[in-house]
């Protein structure tokens, strides 16, 4: 499917958020200058993958002791320095207009000025159906407060095992059956009003809580901060294309027919986008960059994302 165009991304956490249209923005350092010094990686991360991904811009939105920190990562960028200020939340939401989805998590920490702003922010996107993907410490905002996201079906909540945990405890108010993976997972985007769940593990497991998407691709072994960050950039990109390729670009479906790895059924455009981000994530890792191995880094990988797409998506 080829991206339509103007479309770019954004990403919120502590040290940044992101979200998606002709431009990308990140939200939220920890206001201390330790806390932002220690996560501005993450939004890096995933601001940049979504720019390798296909994103025309991408804008991060952060506090003003991590802005020259981020900026200093890369020229492509367009850092704004007010996720702390008093009027953060009216600041981002002059952008808003011009953003499609929105990131938020990576980086973002556990500081109540900054969650308070980034909740503002949240419900600023829902008012106008702007996509949001949320990792991280986005995941434990979301287990305290579950009604933030509640039946709003353009969100994504891409938890990994622990989080997963956390979220659904929280939600279910039950133990998770850890032999029922998908079951599991259905069972809470259910519960949360069919929200999308991607969780990611050694086989990542996608619910929009009517059916189940499992990618079984082969990864790695090898596990280093940041990885997770890069697959929140590609969701800010592709869960916005997949939304915007609707019934007269699916043949009249407002679904999409999945014709790889012998799935041949229609999925939702949402569980659709989560897939097509979930495939680059795998390739990626090391198998694809023998040259690294064990020392890989979520740095090495940035390189690989455009050929991964190539292999994988390209005809």
């Amino acid at each position: 499917m080829a991206p339509p165009a103007g479309v770019g991304a954004a990403v919120a956490g502590a040290a940044a958020v992101t979200l998606l249209s002709a431009a990308l923005a990140f939200y939220g350092p920890p206001l201390d200058a330790g806390a932002h010094l220690r996560y501005t990686g993450a939004p890096y991360f995933a601001a940049i993958s979504a720019l390798k991904a296909g994103a025309d811009l991408s804008h991060v939105f952060c506090t003003r002791e991590a802005a020259p920190v981020i900026k200093s990562y890369s020229p492509e960028l367009i850092v704004h320095p007010v996720l702390d200020s008093p009027d953060a939340v009216h600041e981002v939401e002059k952008w808003l207009p011009r953003l499609h989805a929105l990131v938020v998590g990576p980086g973002l920490g556990r500081e109540d000025a900054l969650l308070k702003n980034v909740k503002g922010i949240l419900e600023a996107s829902k008012a106008r159906a702007i996509p949001v993907v949320i990792d991280a410490d986005g995941l434990w905002l979301i287990a305290q407060q579950p009604t933030l996201i509640q039946g709003y079906q353009k969100a994504v909540l891409t938890p990994n095992h622990m989080e997963f945990i956390r979220l659904s405890e929280a939600v279910l108010r039950d133990p998770v059956d850890s032999s029922d993976r998908r079951g599991a997972v259905l069972r809470l985007s259910q519960a949360l009003g069919n929200v999308t769940v991607v969780q990611k593990g050694e086989q990542d497991v996608i619910s929009d809580g009517e059916q189940v998407l499992e990618c079984n691709l082969q990864g790695s072994n090898r596990r280093c901060g940041g990885q997770g960050d890069l697959l929140s950039g590609f969701l800010g990109v592709l869960v916005q294309w997949a939304l915007h390729a609707g019934p007269e670009k699916t043949n009249g479906y407002g679904h999409i027919f999945i014709s790889h790895f012998e799935i041949f059924e229609l999925f939702s455009a949402l569980s659709c986008g989560c897939l097509w981000c979930v495939l680059p994530h795998k390739a990626v890792q090391p198998p694809s960059l023998p040259e690294y191995g064990r020392s890989t880094t979520t740095s090495d990988m940035i390189a690989e994302i455009g050929p991964a797409f190539s292999r994988l998506f390209e005809t």
